[in-house]
């Protein structure tokens, strides 16, 4: 499959009065154990390779948000697939080394 890059911003619902952050912090940890090169950002992470690896994760990810107890989870994702060059963080972001 092509190389992708694949930005989520996960939305798990929590039970009145609990915190979502600790939902997200175990979404992010799914990704880090992946070993797929990704990229927090305030309203989204990045990751970037295979296709069905990547889409693998975002169902690990959902799967542990209903694990955590969230009844419900709203993921929102976007998509690049580059079956040419290949996706990819670097090349997109080489203007902005900075992030400026």
């Amino acid at each position: 499959m092509a190389q992708a890059l694949l930005s989520i911003q996960i939305l798990p619902k929590t039970n009145a009065g609990e915190e979502v952050y600790p939902y997200v912090d175990r979404a992010i940890e799914i990704i880090k154990q992946s070993g797929v090169p990704y990229r927090v950002g305030p309203l989204e992470t990045t990751m970037e390779g295979d296709l069905d690896q990547l889409l693998d994760i975002v169902k690990q990810m959902n799967a542990a948000m209903f694990e955590m107890g969230s009844p419900s989870v709203l993921s929102q994702i976007k998509l690049s697939v580059d079956s040419k060059e290949g996706a990819s963080m670097a090349r997109l972001l080489q203007k902005y080394p900075d992030g400026k």
